[in-house]
C-alpha cells in the first residue's frame, strides 16, 4: 500500500475506522440499548470509534481514557456500556460487509467449482484474570487459564461471525451456528480442521443445503459405510469395502424428528450447539443423536470417496483453510494490548471485545478493497489495470502492514517540555 510514490505509507487506524463509518454508517447500529429514541449525533463519532478500538485493540477502557485526546473519557465509557451490546456490534458487522459486498473488486475471489467457500477455525488466547468463563489447556496454555476464538470467514476475506468458547469444548458443536448465524454471507461449502468435524455435522449442513468439507486428519484410516455388509462386498470383489452397515431403521423411525431439528435451526428457534448439547448429555445415547450419526455417515463416506478422488477440491479445501489461518495472524496484530490476553471475566464481555477485533479486522480489509479498487479507477491503461488485478488475483486482502495499531511517537523537542526533571546528586544523597 502506498499514499505516494516517494515513501512507505502508514494509516492510523482511526483514519480507516472514520472512513469505513462515513461510507456504511456501521455506528448507526450502535443504538442505546435502552433507549432506541436517542439519536446517534448526542455522542460524536470519536467517542463510538475509540471506544470500539479499546476493546478491539485489547487495550481496555481505563488505558484507553488515559491515552485518547479531543474526546471525553465519561463519554467513551457510557458508549462501552449502553452502545456495545452483542447484537449492535453484529449488526454494525454487518454494515461493513454489506458495503464489501457491494466493491465490484470483491467478485475477483468470486465464487469458483463449489459455490461460496467458507472456512472456520479456533483460536487460542490466554486469559489474565480470575474467571469462570475460561478452563485450563497444559497445551496451549500451561498452567494458565484461556478461551478459544472460534471465527468464520468466506472466499472474499469477509469475517462474518466469531464467537469464544472454552478450549475444552469441541469447535464442531459451533460450526452450524456460525454458518446460521448471519444474512451476508450464505455458504455453500463449509471447510474445518478435524476438530471441526463430527458425522453429525455432516448430517445437518447436508440437509441444510451446504456442502460439509472438512480436512481430516489421518484420512486413509476413517471408515466408510455402506448400505450391505462388507461380507457381500467382498464376494463381488469390490476395490473399496466398507467398515460397517448403515442402520437405516434408525433414520427411517427418527426421520420426523431429524426434520423438526433442521428447520428449528433453520428458523433459529434455537441454536444446533444447544439442541446437540442437550442431545449428548443422555448417559445411554438419544435415538435422534443416533439417527443423525448414522445419516451422517452417508454423507461422510460420498465426502471421502470424492475427496481422495477430486485433486480440486483437495487445493480448494486447503486454500480456503489457509484463509482462517492468514485471520489468526491478523487477529494478534489487532488485539496487541495487555499481552494478547483477554481481561474479561464474563463471556458477554469477551464476546463484546471479539465482536470488536473483528470489526476492526472487516473495516481494515473493507478499506483494503476501496483502496485497490481506487487504484484500479486511476489506472492509465488496460495493461496497468490487469496488472493490478492480478496482483490482487494473486494475494489476499488480510494485510495490515499498512495500518498504524500503536499510535505515533513524538521526538520533538516541544514534546520534551514538560518532560519530568530530576537532581541525580540530591536523589543520590538522600537519607532516611
Amino acid at each position: 500500500m502506498w499514499r505516494d510514490s516517494a515513501k512507505y505509507a502508514i494509516w492510523p487506524l482511526f483514519e480507516i475506522l472514520h472512513s469505513i463509518d462515513d461510507l456504511c454508517d456501521f455506528r448507526g447500529n450502535l443504538e442505546h440499548q435502552q433507549h432506541k429514541f436517542r439519536k446517534k449525533n448526542d455522542i460524536g463519532q470519536s467517542s463510538f470509534l475509540a471506544s470500539i478500538m479499546g476493546h478491539g485493540c485489547n487495550l481496555g477502557e481505563n488505558q484507553m481514557g488515559r491515552m485518547i485526546r479531543n474526546v471525553g473519557r465519561e463519554e467513551v465509557d457510557y458508549v462501552s456500556r449502553w452502545h456495545l451490546s452483542q447484537e449492535n456490534l453484529t449488526a454494525a458487522n454487518s454494515s461493513i460487509l454489506n458495503l464489501t459486498e457491494k466493491l465490484r473488486l470483491s467478485s475477483v475471489y468470486g465464487t469458483g467449482k463449489y459455490g461460496r467457500h467458507t472456512s472456520s477455525d479456533g483460536q487460542k488466547f490466554t486469559v489474565g484474570i480470575n474467571s469462570m468463563d475460561s478452563s485450563f489447556s497444559h497445551k496451549y496454555f500451561g498452567s494458565q487459564k484461556g478461551v478459544s476464538v472460534y471465527s468464520f470467514i468466506d472466499d472474499r476475506h469477509m469475517l462474518y461471525h466469531s464467537t469464544v468458547i472454552t478450549p475444552s469444548e469441541r469447535e464442531a458443536a459451533y460450526v452450524i451456528d456460525g454458518l446460521m448465524a448471519n444474512e451476508v454471507v450464505q455458504s455453500d461449502i463449509h471447510s474445518t480442521d478435524t476438530h471441526g468435524y463430527t458425522e453429525i455435522i455432516f448430517a445437518l449442513t447436508h440437509l441444510l443445503g451446504i456442502t460439509f468439507a472438512p480436512r481430516i486428519a489421518k484420512m486413509h484410516k476413517q471408515r466408510v459405510y455402506s448400505f450391505e455388509l462388507p461380507s457381500a462386498q467382498t464376494k463381488r470383489s469390490n476395490i473399496l469395502i466398507s467398515s460397517k452397515r448403515i442402520n437405516t431403521q434408525s433414520i427411517k423411525e427418527q426421520w420426523d424428528a431429524i426434520l423438526r431439528m433442521v428447520a428449528t435451526i433453520k428458523q433459529k428457534e434455537q441454536t444446533a450447539s444447544q439442541l446437540l448439547k442437550r442431545l449428548s448429555e443422555y448417559s445411554s445415547q438419544h435415538p435422534l443423536y443416533k439417527a443423525l450419526k448414522q445419516f451422517g455417515r452417508i454423507i461422510k463416506s460420498i465426502y471421502i470417496h470424492q475427496y481422495i478422488d477430486e485433486k480440486p477440491l483437495r487445493q480448494a479445501v486447503q486454500k480456503q483453510l489457509n484463509k482462517v489461518e492468514s485471520y489468526h495472524k491478523f487477529a494478534k496484530a489487532i488485539f496487541f494490548g495487555r499481552n494478547q490476553e483477554f481481561n474479561h471475566a464474563t463471556r458477554d464481555e469477551q464476546n463484546r471485545a471479539e465482536s470488536c477485533k473483528r470489526l476492526i479486522a472487516n473495516a481494515i480489509i473493507c478499506w483494503n478493497y476501496l483502496y485497490l479498487s481506487k487504484k484500479l479507477w486511476m489506472a492509465k491503461s488496460d495493461d496497468q489495470r490487469t496488472e493490478i488485478l492480478n496482483a490482487v488475483k494473486s494475494g489476499s486482502m488480510v494485510t495490515w502492514q499498512h495500518v498504524n495499531f500503536h499510535g505515533e511517537y513524538d521526538f520533538s523537542d516541544k514534546a520534551l517540555e514538560n518532560a519530568e526533571i530530576f537532581n541525580l546528586e540530591e536523589l543520590l544523597a538522600m537519607e532516611w
